[in-house]
């Protein structure tokens, strides 16, 4: 394969406009920084590694105290939101300091990070395997320890700059 030297490297802008256009599920990365201060931030970059070992990737932003608290604890947990959970995204998209105080969300002995109870269909607890910084942000490779199905509901799903679900499947014939 030859690369062409005269394309260059694309603006910031084509590449938000190639990803607004890739639909993709909705997640909130969880993980307790210190003292026990529960940090998340919405994702929407999240991808399966490996099966065999249970692998993960997310990517997240390096400035943020969610990936502190990651990096800190080693550990994190994925929480896949449900379709009614779009002003949960927003929220944690905002970067909100009180976001926690206004969802329900718990946090046990065996959990990576909090699990939003109410807001998510499944959750992944991970330890962190290897992280990686590329540009603004960090991979994070995370082993899946456990996964935690909450409530059967269709996924929060993002694309063309805005928040949709998966349509229901048909009736059977």
């Amino acid at each position: 394969m030859t690369i062409d030297p005269t394309l260059g490297t694309p603006p910031a802008t084509d590449l938000r406009l190639l990803m607004a256009s890739f639909p993709t599920g909705v997640s909130v990365v969880t993980a307790l920084g210190e003292p026990a201060v529960p940090r998340g931030m919405t994702c929407t970059s999240l991808c399966s590694v490996s099966l065999d070992p249970p692998v993960l990737l997310v990517c997240l932003r390096s400035d943020s105290p969610t990936r502190e608290a990651v990096a800190g604890s080693s550990r994190f947990a994925v929480n896949l939101l449900h379709a009614r959970s779009q002003q949960v995204a927003r929220m944690f998209a905002s970067g909100r300091a009180d976001r926690f105080d206004l969802i329900q969300w718990r946090h046990g002995a065996e959990a990576a990070g909090p699990h939003l109870v109410a807001d998510a269909h499944t959750v992944a607890d991970c330890s962190v395997l290897a992280t990686h910084v590329v540009g603004t942000h960090t991979v994070v490779m995370g082993r899946v320890e456990r996964v935690t199905a909450l409530r059967e509901q269709n996924p929060l799903l993002y694309g063309l700059r805005r928040y949709a679900t998966w349509p229901d499947a048909p009736e059977p014939a």
